[in-house]
């Protein structure tokens, strides 16, 4: 038990860090973020025993350099650079001038939710969704009076709705595996669970967006300054591989911004490497929380809190509350839903067995809850991206996730009533 408790104390420091941090500060920019990563990082390797330090860091080094970390931080890299360059050759604006052609300004923000939704349901990730949609959401918050931290979290709330649902995503595939149900069975349980919560939302931007206002007039639009975002988005609705969507969106930048002397090859260059510094500050956080998610592991964290949450569990719901907190407490540890799933998906089956519950239940409960822990996870993947992307912290983005949030509430209403029912 002492050491299950030991195993746990990162995870614990940082998560009062962030509190203190908040509270003392009002907020956490991506630069204390990162220091107190590095700062957990160091409890992480000082706690764990029994190893000389070269081993200790050998660990935290391989959970840091993992290929699921490595392959985001090509994402993350081709997406600054995508991001940077778009923006100088004038494609955001001219992106934002077509959107404002076809919204009006007091549904822009319910348009960028529901694109949000209906892009991730393409594409199947969440992440490819938020590089395709959330440049142009920054540049419909500059010119209008919205909020960038709410238009950041209507496009992170609509990428997580089609991280849940779409047939092609690695959440959904993972959760009918691991429970043994098939995706159209899971898809039709879970739409009932999750489609209210969308209709809510999108109900809730119309309010939030019904007093906004342009703040400039809209320009004529610039046809071929938006092929890049154009294709990206078809590409990305295609269900191309995101880095393959990425690279395209980089040489369209490059050949249109060139070709209409927005910049000579060398401004190109400049821009994308400056998109790609950007967001430096994000990778490390990604790749310290890697490694710091790799000690927990070896010390024996996780097999401590799944014991932990098991033990007790005596009735359906109670068993129904077990797979929400085992997934909940793996995606908190690891930052990756996906990979939350894979790890207590075989211990979530055996107790959906043992207490009767349907497997497109316990794969919905799955897939369901971890897509609401990571859709506010300010280290997540996610929300790094879009505060990179936007220019902003990923603490400022939370108080915004409506369509997380109320997934969560989703969750412990089926549970409630279920239980209620039984």
């Amino acid at each position: 038990m002492k050491k299950g408790l030991l195993a746990l104390s990162p995870m614990a420091a940082m998560i009062v860090l962030l509190i203190v941090f908040s509270v003392y500060y009002g907020g956490i920019s991506n630069a204390p973020l990162l220091f107190i990563f590095v700062l957990t990082a160091i409890i992480g390797i000082a706690v764990t025993r029994g190893l000389p330090l070269k081993e200790r860091v050998a660990i935290f080094s391989q959970g840091a350099g993992s290929a699921d970390l490595l392959l985001m931080v090509w994402i993350f890299m081709l997406a600054g650079a995508f991001a940077a360059s778009a923006k100088e050759m004038g494609a955001a604006s001219a992106m934002v001038d077509l959107t404002l052609h076809i919204l009006p300004a007091r549904f822009a923000l319910t348009g960028l939710f529901l694109a949000a939704c209906i892009t991730s349901l393409c594409m199947g990730t969440s992440v490819g969704t938020i590089v395709a949609l959330m440049p142009i959401a920054a540049g419909l918050a500059e010119r209008t009076e919205m909020a960038l931290p709410m238009v950041a979290a209507a496009v992170v709330g609509g990428a997580f709705f089609g991280d849940n649902l779409s047939f092609i995503s690695d959440t959904t595939i993972v959760s009918t595996q691991t429970q043994g149900c098939r995706l159209s069975d899971k898809f039709r349980f879970n739409v009932k669970m999750v489609l209210p919560a969308a209709i809510v939302v999108a109900f809730l931007y119309i309010f939030l967006g019904g007093g906004v206002t342009e703040i400039a007039e809209t320009e004529a639009i610039q046809w071929w300054k938006v092929i890049p975002y154009l294709t990206v988005l078809v590409c990305a609705a295609c269900g191309i591989n995101v880095l393959v969507v990425l690279v395209i969106g980089n040489i369209l930048t490059c050949t249109t911004g060139v070709g209409d002397g927005s910049y000579d090859l060398m401004g190109w260059i400049n821009g994308t490497l400056n998109g790609v510094m950007g967001m430096s500050e994000l990778i490390l956080i990604s790749m310290l929380a890697g490694g710091i998610f790799a000690l927990i592991s070896y010390n024996g964290g996780f097999d401590f809190m799944i014991e932990r949450i098991t033990r007790r569990v005596k009735s359906r719901a109670g068993a129904e509350w077990s797979i929400c907190g085992l997934v909940a407490f793996a995606n908190i540890c690891t930052a990756n839903n996906t990979i939350a799933i894979l790890a207590v998906g075989d211990i979530a089956k055996r107790v959906a067995e043992r207490f009767d519950i349907d497997p497109r239940r316990s794969a919905s409960l799955l897939d369901t809850t971890s897509c609401c822990i990571q859709g506010i996870l300010p280290y997540g993947a996610q929300l790094l991206m879009a505060s990179g992307l936007a220019g902003i912290s990923a603490m400022s983005i939370v108080p915004y996730l409506f369509y997380p949030a109320l997934l969560g509430v989703a969750v412990i209403c089926t549970i409630f009533f279920q239980r209620k029912k039984a």
